[in-house]
């Protein structure tokens, strides 16, 4: 039987570690392919803990989440389909395709509508499923593979999460009126994507923040019309000046408590604050706010598999400003989550497989 070679978690807390598994062939409507881009996610620093950040709440463990190693992470994924079983139809050997992760349980009314991110017993690739930190990762059926022949594997990869996140977001927030404007907190990759996906959708009035001038500079550069360091001490009301009194949408990528707290002060009245982020902490403002301010506060969690088709599409047609890319080798893995983790990366770090792993 062949081989591949993957980059597992074994113990959390501690390093990926490379090991060698045994590839089967593909059986029914499961898709073999070979992974030729995998982005690092924020969410997978998460998962190498081991756990997210409660606030007084405490912890919550992947463990209780139902994950288990060791394991195979990795959920930003694309590559080739080199083998398919016999009830696949539609896809074919040597397609350039990216994988839709955010699988759910198939039975529950959120699936059945295809909102299996809204799936409370989801199977996601890279978390419950072997992921995409390998040169092989097994797709259980051929409709969570999206075509993206004759795009770049690196440049698409992350829109299976961080594009899709903030797309569904994006639509969640809805549509701004003429001299409002919206917040993008957050200039990482969630963010980056967000300014850029903004923009195809027809949103000019855009103010980047973060702490990291570098990346404010490059969040101007992706179609910011502003930007402001949120460590200075007037932030809240530099961002009421400069968004003329008219901030009525605030998209978190960053999700804490200090995000949350400048979000929410500078919004206008009958504003909108939407939470991707999950940097983790407790969310605290006056109860009497929602309704003195008709402020809306919802969170939202990636997004569907109609949405990604919709999003490529986007992609294909031009609309869509391509993010920082920092490509490495897969066998640089560990090297990378600490420059993720230290504030060291501008965009998304992708990886590919290194040529010997194979």
């Amino acid at each position: 039987m062949r081989k591949y070679t993957s980059f597992d978690l074994i113990e959390w807390g501690r390093p990926f570690e490379r090991r060698t598994n045994e590839l089967r062939a593909p059986e029914g409507s499961e898709v073999l392919v070979r992974v030729t881009a995998a982005g690092l996610c924020h969410s997978d620093l998460h998962i190498q803990k081991g756990f997210m950040d409660l606030g007084q709440e405490g912890r919550l463990t992947f463990a209780e989440r139902g994950a288990s190693l060791p394991m195979t992470f990795g959920h930003e994924i694309a590559g080739i389909v080199e083998a398919v079983g016999a009830d696949v139809a539609r896809v074919q050997c040597g397609q350039q395709v990216l994988v839709f992760p955010w699988i759910g349980c198939g039975t529950c009314e959120a699936c059945y509508e295809d909102r299996e991110s809204d799936c409370s017993a989801m199977r996601i690739i890279g978390l419950k499923q072997k992921g995409g930190f390998a040169t092989h990762c097994m797709v259980e059926n051929e409709k969570f593979l999206v075509d993206i022949d004759g795009l770049d594997a690196a440049d698409v990869v992350p829109h299976s999460c961080s594009g899709l996140t903030v797309y569904n977001a994006l639509e969640k927030m809805g549509a701004l009126r003429k001299g409002e404007w919206m917040m993008i907190m957050g200039c990482g990759g969630l963010g980056m994507n967000a300014i850029s996906i903004a923009r195809a959708m027809g949103i000019e009035n855009i103010i980047a923040v973060d702490i990291d001038n570098d990346k404010l500079d490059v969040a101007y550069k992706m179609g910011a019309a502003k930007i402001m360091n949120s460590q200075r001490k007037d932030a809240v009301e530099k961002l009421q000046k400069m968004a003329n009194g008219r901030l009525m949408g605030v998209l978190d990528t960053f999700g804490s408590g200090a995000t949350a707290r400048i979000a929410v002060r500078a919004m206008s009245k009958a504003g909108r604050y939407l939470l991707v982020g999950q940097a983790g902490g407790d969310f605290r403002m006056p109860q009497v706010w929602l309704p003195q301010k008709a402020m809306t506060v919802r969170g939202s969690h990636v997004g569907n598999l109609p949405q990604l088709r919709k999003l490529i599409q986007m992609v294909r047609a031009g609309k869509i400003k391509q993010i920082p890319i920092d490509r490495r080798p897969l066998s640089a893995i560990n090297q990378a989550v600490e420059d993720l983790e230290k504030g060291r990366v501008t965009g998304r770090i992708v990886f590919h497989p290194d040529q010997n792993l194979s």
